[in-house]
């Protein structure tokens, strides 16, 4: 990276609520040794920002990104961030908990993950430790990553959110359009989350899915 010790370590805040990157930017510019260099309101325009910064050879040395945004969510832009501009670093800063999503934002090149729960100082500590090429996960963050690897979840807990709302679907006799129809996506995704909800469940038919739905409480016993 550019950063030296030095110098203030350049941020650019993106999060779709403008109440929280003002917030967020009135805290961070009270501190020295940061600056906060810009704004984005969404994935694109974090994107569009980056590029103009890129221009002029002001690129920040770290992204605080929300991960719920949008036209495009923050595990995709990590990735496109982390494969562009391989000297800024990306710390995800959200109220969304999901293991998944998570796992995706690391795996794509996060180089923190904190919730919006998390103290300012936490905030501070993570936003150092990725201008040091350092990892910084939030506590609770960090116990969920610890228990998935101890003890990798089964059955329906091995389910995504949207896996489980599928299945809920299932179980009530929904088509696969129906289905798409209900959660707005399109029939090829339908048909994804359906192979996974099978291949985790390790079963054979959406009759046995059903059924394990209803085993599991997620949907009452037909009458």
């Amino acid at each position: 990276m550019n950063h030296t010790s030095a110098d203030p370590i350049r941020v650019l805040i993106v999060d779709d609520h403008a109440v929280v990157r003002r917030g967020i930017r009135t805290y961070l510019e009270l501190l020295g040794g940061i600056e906060v260099l810009a704004e984005a309101s969404d994935g694109q325009d974090a994107l569009d920002t980056l590029k103009a910064m890129a221009a002029h050879r002001e690129l920040p040395d770290v992204v605080l990104l929300d991960l719920v945004m949008p036209r495009m969510d923050g595990v995709l832009v990590t990735s496109r961030i982390t494969s562009q501009y391989p000297d800024v670093r990306v710390v995800i800063l959200t109220s969304f908990g999901e293991l998944e999503r998570i796992q995706g934002a690391l795996a794509n090149g996060a180089s923190g993950y904190l919730l919006k729960s998390a103290g300012p100082d936490e905030v501070v500590a993570a936003i150092q430790a990725a201008a040091r090429d350092e990892m910084f996960l939030d506590p609770a963050v960090a116990r969920r990553l610890t228990r998935q690897m101890v003890s990798p979840p089964t059955g329906v807990g091995a389910l995504t959110e949207r896996e489980r709302d599928v299945l809920i679907l299932i179980a009530n006799g929904y088509s696969n359009k129906e289905i798409a129809d209900e959660l707005v996506i399109s029939e090829r995704t339908v048909r994804t989350h359906v192979s996974s909800i099978l291949r985790k469940l390790r079963l054979s038919s959406r009759t046995q899915a059903a059924l394990v739905a209803v085993r599991e409480g997620l949907v009452p016993p037909q009458t």
